[in-house]
Parts: C-alpha cells; structure tokens; sequence
C-alpha cells in the first residue's frame, strides 16, 4: 500500500500537466502589468514566487506556476537525482513526459496476503477511460524529470543552495538567504515564498507548530529479476510484527519493505546489502498545525506528514499545488501581504478534506495492521482483512479512498466502524459467550481510540465541516 495508494485517477497531475508536449504558452498580460512591482535578488533578475526546495512538490509547484507566467526562483540544496525507498502510484495522464523514459510500471491494485488466505483488491475505474492506470518507479528519476520540465520553462530560474534562514521585515517574509553550492552567500526577495523543503525542513519552526512523530522506520530493499504472483499489482503481506509490501519499480525490480525497526539488523546483514541496494527512513507524521504569515506559505513534508503506509504524502503534495495555482490565478499582483496571507487562509481550509482523509487512513492502517498482544486489536486486524475480502462495496468503497479517487473523510470513518462492527459479528456469530462479548466491547472502544485522536489531531470541523469556516469564502484580495 505504501505509495500503491497515493494518487491513482484522482486526475491531479492532468490539470497539472496537462499540455506537457505543446508549446510553452507567453506569459499572460495580467502578468505583464506587475512587472514594475516584483522583488529583486541580488542578482537583479526580478522573481514573483521563490520556491525552497525541488522535491515533488517544489517542482510541480514551479512548473505550473511557471506555465502560468509566473516567474518563479527555485532553491533545491541538492539537484542530484534522489535515493529514496519512495515512489508514486499516478495515472497515466500525470507528466505523461515524466514516467514515459523512467521504465515505470502500470498497477492496477493490490494483492493481500494473511494466514495462508489471499485476496486481489483491484481499483475501481469502472467510471474511468482505459487509459487510467497507477504508476510505480524509482523515486529518484521522477523527481529527477520533473525538475527538468521546471527548468525548461524560461521563467523558471532552478539553482542549487541551500537556504539558510528566511529574510523577514516587521513581521513579513520578504524572500531568502542562501548559500550557493560554492560557498558563496545571497539573498533572493519576492512577494511570496513557498517553503516545501521536505520532511527535514530547517525553516518550518518560523511558520508552523512542528509537533514530529516517528512512529516507526521503514527498511527497503531493490529485488533484482523477481516476479510477483499478481503481476502489476502491489503485494501487501500482514506479517508479524507489521506489513511487508513488495511492488515492482522497474521492468527487472521489485522494492521489498518492512515496516518495524526491529526487520533492520538482519536485512543490515542480508547479502543484498553488500550491493548497496538497502534504504531506511524514519516514518514521520505531523499535523498541518500553520502559522499564517505574510508573505509566505507551507507546503509538501515541510508541513503535513503522514504515515507512509498508504504512500499519499505525493497525493496531498499534488492536491495542495492545484489548489495553490488556482488560488492564484485570480490575482495580478502579490504585493499586498497581508491582504495575501488573509486570502491563503482559504488554502488551508479547503486542502483539509482530501488532506484530512489520507492522513486519517494512513495512521489508521498503520495501527490496524500492526500486530499487538491486545485480543481485541488482533480481531480487528483480521476483521480488516476478512471485510476486505467480501469484495462490492466492501472492498471498492475502501480501495477507493486509499487511491485517492474517494477522498471524503465521512466515507472513511463509516467504512472505518464498519470493518469494527463486522469484527464484533464475527466474534458473535454463532454463539457469544461473556469472553467474546468483552473482546467486542474492547474492540469498539480500541477502534474508537484509533481514528478519534488522529480525527482531533486534524481538526473535526475543517475536516467534516469545511464549510462552517469562514476561510472558506475567502475572495481574492482587491487590487
């Protein structure tokens, strides 16, 4: 599920993308008329958005931005290509340019595996053209390409620095200090500053509470010349003590995962670690927690985290850049911060419920799959399984949500309590005895402590009732 989940059909990249193979469009007029009003580096060459970071989000961001006539500056302290045990799960009409030369594998869903039974849980796509497909690959070389489209627009400007604080005046960001990968110190200044640098981001403290929580670590290894017993399908297995999921990455790898710290030492002394094909990653989560500063945005890991499990960091990572470049298109000028950051308070209102939902399964998952000495939580482990394997609406209404083409928080939870009152008949059925009706009751009150505290964590009324926020109504700023 890891990335299998993340954003399969939910068209983002389309509208994101879209156009890829045509000709770069000029720059609109509105954005000729802010010329004159846009910030200047030291080097003199005028900026309308500085973007810190080029991973996902920070490149997708600049390229669509860029498409729009934006003139955008991109600091990424590092622009060789990533290594990370990472990937993304897209359709095929998400930078078709980007996955088309990356030896990308189609997914069509996954494969479940518990106790000697086994189940196929494919996507849903009856309502979709049969072009649409998930996508697994090497993290790295995605990324890789999507900065390549970023660079080829002529007003994007992508450099390789690392920034080193945010350049802030009476209580507005005005741009970036940074050092160049010589040595060599600058600073950069724009309206606006999007910082997306990543799950290790230095500068999130200055714009948001940043709560971090490793709830485990992910070990990885490459498989070279496997096959799965489900081809282009990802491979789910409840082991003990948690999940181990392999899913192709490339026509001859296969990307094997362990989910617990305690897989590391032996996987430390397994013979593929001499080729130095083994990865490990902390798995973090934080809750988008922002403080709304003038003058500058949160976006990507630098903000929201989530457990890997479901792989949809890319998901809202995507999301938030079309809902970005959409609030953006209204407006001429970027000069106004705070009238600005007042509008972008809408931004954190309206990611919640796609935000929300995938933060909320992720943790979810990650708790249900897990193995615990609890009788409880291992019936509700089963039940999950066993809920899953009904196949209709049992199996189609989750799957749904985790790919991301069904991303309501409500749906969710009553899928969530349904999987724990299934448990509940299973443990009745055919005779309750005083010790199955106590596990149930345990089971209901362990479900509750689940999705409640993550539920809490997220924010009840944005997630559920975003239109209860008056940020939703926010309008452009005036001129």
């Amino acid at each position: 599920m890891v990335a299998l989940g993340a954003v399969i059909a939910i068209l983002l990249g389309f509208a994101l993308f879209y156009g890829l193979k045509g000709k770069k469009k000029s720059i609109d007029s509105s954005m000729k008329s802010s010329e004159n009003r846009t910030c200047k580096s030291d080097s003199g060459k005028s900026t309308d958005i500085i973007i810190v970071g080029a991973g996902v989000a920070g490149s997708a961001l600049a390229y669509t931005l860029g498409k729009d006539g934006r003139r955008v500056h991109v600091i990424e302290r590092d622009l060789r290509q990533p290594d990370r045990i990472i990937h993304l799960v897209t359709d095929k009409h998400v930078a078709a340019d980007c996955v088309s030369d990356i030896d990308a594998q189609n997914v069509y869903g996954y494969a479940l595996y518990k106790g000697g039974k086994s189940t196929k849980l494919s996507y849903p796509l009856g309502s979709f053209n049969s072009n649409v497909a998930g996508r697994s690959f090497h993290h790295g070389r995605f990324v890789q390409r999507m900065r390549e489209k970023a660079a080829s627009l002529p007003n994007v400007r992508m450099e390789q620095g690392t920034v080193t604080s945010l350049l802030e005046r009476n209580g507005t960001i005005k741009g970036v200090e940074y050092k160049t990968k010589t040595g060599e110190k600058h600073t950069a200044y724009a309206p606006l500053t999007v910082v997306c640098d990543g799950c290790c981001s230095n500068l999130r403290r200055n714009l948001c509470n940043p709560k971090v929580g490793i709830p485990s670590c992910f070990v990885g290894l490459a498989l070279e010349n496997c096959k799965l017993p489900f081809a282009n399908h990802g491979h789910v297995v409840l082991a003990e003590p948690s999940p181990i999921l392999f899913y192709p990455i490339s026509s001859t790898e296969i990307r094997w995962q362990n989910l617990h710290l305690s897989c590391f030492e032996n996987c430390y002394r397994s013979p593929a670690t001499e080729k130095g094909n083994m990865r490990t990653m902390p798995n973090r989560s934080m809750p988008a927690a922002p403080y709304p500063t003038p003058g500058a945005l949160l976006m990507g890991d630098a903000f929201n985290m989530r457990h890997p499990l479901t792989g949809g960091g890319m998901t809202v990572a995507l999301s938030d850049v079309i809902l970005l470049r959409d609030l953006l298109r209204p407006l001429h000028s970027l000069d106004n911060a705070y009238s600005l950051c007042k509008y972008f308070e809408s931004f954190y209102t309206l990611r919640k419920p796609v935000a929300s939902t995938i933060n909320t399964l992720a943790g979810a998952l990650h708790k249900v799959f897990s193995t615990s000495s609890d009788p409880a939580r291992e019936e509700m482990r089963q039940a999950c399984f066993e809920y899953l394997r009904l196949g209709g609406v049992f199996s189609s209404g989750p799957i749904s949500i985790l790919s991301g083409l069904n991303p309501r928080p409500l749906s969710l939870v009553l899928h969530f309590f349904a999987v724990a009152v299934y448990g509940v008949g299973r443990l009745l059925i055919p005779f309750p005895s005083p010790k199955r009706l106590w596990i149930g009751a345990r089971l209901i009150s362990d479900a509750s402590g689940i999705i409640f505290p993550i539920i809490k964590a997220e924010g009840i009324t944005q997630m559920f009732f975003p239109v209860a926020v008056p940020a939703y109504y926010r309008a452009p700023p005036v001129k």
